[in-house]
Parts: C-alpha cells; structure tokens; sequence
C-alpha cells in the first residue's frame, strides 16, 4: 500500500517543502488499519460518507478540506503565519491517526487523541520538525475531541482546546463528522461535483 499516494492531493497543498517532506514521513508511519477502518463503527457519530471501508481516510480528508478552505479565506487566514497553516494543515490530516491504537484494536481509544500526539513525538528522531513544531502538532491532536473530553468507560481526560490553534482542529474535526453536511467523492479523493 502506498500510503503517501492516497493523501497526495492533501499533502500537495502543504507549500513548506520541509513540511511536506515530514508530513509523508508521519503518513508512511501510520498503522495499515488506518486505511481501511470507518470513521465510525457504530455509524452514530459520523456522516455516511465516512463509514464502510476507508471511512476514517475520507473523514480526514474532510476535515483537512474545511481546514484549508477556511485558512484561504482572510477573513480567518490572515490570523495564521504559512508555518502555522501548514502544521494546522498536517495536524488535521493526521488527527485520528492512532484511532484504534498503535496496534489495531477491536474498537475505537477513547484515549487516541493524546496517543497520536505522543507518537509525533515518538517519530522525532524520523523528523525534521523542531521542537517547538513538534509540540504544535502535539497540543492540537491532543484537545481535538472539544469538549467531548471524558468518557464513562475510560478514567482519561482529555485536554480541551484553549488556543486558537486547538480550537481551529476541533472545529474543523467537529464540522467534519456533522451528519448534515454531504461531501462527494471519487474513490477516496473528493470532488468538487455532485454527480
């Protein structure tokens, strides 16, 4: 499976070589399950578009669209330098990369937030992010659940979003899984047709 291939119009858009280089590193270090698994199990927390096989790859690529529409738009772009557009960029396109964990498990971490954050730290030494752009990609993944941040089934907590930054990954995340709003794809990529 060629993994930088089926996020490559995403990773395209990333302007920052560097980044774009570091971008195809995390994807290439992705669990297999990855791209194969639904957004959704249930099918209770996400749009039809985003279920069966590949759902969580079209859920992201989602998320990453309403990301990048809106950091093109000045009225919400210019409050972004490029470097933080494109970590913003390659934080969404990754959110929910560990969805079933490192390894895949039989149903979704409560806890995957916080464990893909972790793991972009892990792969530092894979990297050529600074610390400081390390920590970024860390702190946005981790407080993308919003304040869906507790879980009767797990004793985590997750963090909830306080920056700009994080609440720009919730909201993107969080407009992505909204049953009401329809998105059309070819295969696993999205088109900008409704036929």
């Amino acid at each position: 499976m060629n993994k930088k291939e089926i996020f490559k119009p995403e990773i395209d858009l990333i302007k920052d070589d560097r980044l774009r280089n570091n971008l195809e590193i995390i994807i290439d270090n992705l669990p297999d399950y990855f791209f194969i698994v639904p957004a959704s199990s249930t099918g209770k927390y996400h749009p039809l578009f985003s279920l069966g096989e590949g759902g969580l790859v079209r859920h992201s690529k989602v998320a990453f669209r309403i990301a990048f529409e809106i950091l093109n738009t000045e009225t919400f772009g210019n409050d972004f330098t490029d470097n933080e557009k494109d970590l913003l960029l390659m934080s969404i396109l990754v959110h929910d990369g560990l969805k079933h964990g490192k390894t895949e498990e039989r149903y979704v971490r409560f806890d995957h937030p916080i464990l893909m954050g972790d793991y972009i730290l892990e792969l530092k030494d894979k990297l050529t992010l600074s610390d400081e752009e390390i920590k970024f990609m860390k702190d946005v993944i981790s407080s993308h659940m919003g304040e869906w941040n507790t879980n009767n089934y797990s004793k985590v907590i997750l963090p909830k979003p306080e920056t700009k930054y994080q609440k720009f990954i919730h909201l993107c995340d969080y407009l992505a899984s909204r049953k009401f709003l329809n998105f059309t794809f070819d295969g696993n990529n999205l088109t900008d047709s409704e036929e």
